[in-house]
């Protein structure tokens, strides 16, 4: 119990060192995992390798450097070809009309951090912004 007790001290003591910033960019990367295991990995994979010749791979995916394509595509949907890595796909991605404009700031936060390797926070009133001048 005395070990259970301090193990728990410990973890609340070490949680509060964290910057109010540095947890919510944690909690972005978190939410943005689930979400992107709910809404992307069926298609672009768990690890984001993609699937075969139909949907590309998220790793070593240059066209995640455009945080406003992203974000468009990730709430409007694609269409049309689209090379990756000397390999073109031709599927359309569906829309994601749902998602909150803070599900796609965590979401973007996520690939960035994920496959990117990037520590960009994507905030919800630059989702706001950009979504306002999609095509």
């Amino acid at each position: 119990m005395r070990k259970l007790l301090f193990l728990l001290t410990t973890c609340i003591a070490m949680a509060s060192c964290a910057s109010r910033e540095e947890m919510q960019y944690d909690q972005y990367l978190v939410n943005g995992e689930l979400i992107y295991k709910q809404k992307c990995a069926n298609c672009h994979g768990v690890n984001g390798d993609g699937l075969k010749d139909l949907y590309p791979p998220m790793a070593d995916n240059a066209h995640l450097g455009n945080t406003a394509d992203v974000i468009c595509i990730i709430k409007n949907g694609a269409s049309g070809k689209v090379e990756v890595n000397g390999k073109i796909y031709d599927q359309a991605m569906p829309a994601n009309p749902k998602l909150y404009n803070l599900d796609i700031a965590q979401l973007v936060t996520y690939l960035n951090y994920k496959f990117l390797k990037s520590d960009e926070k994507v905030e919800t009133n630059e989702v706001v912004s950009v979504l306002n001048e999609c095509p």
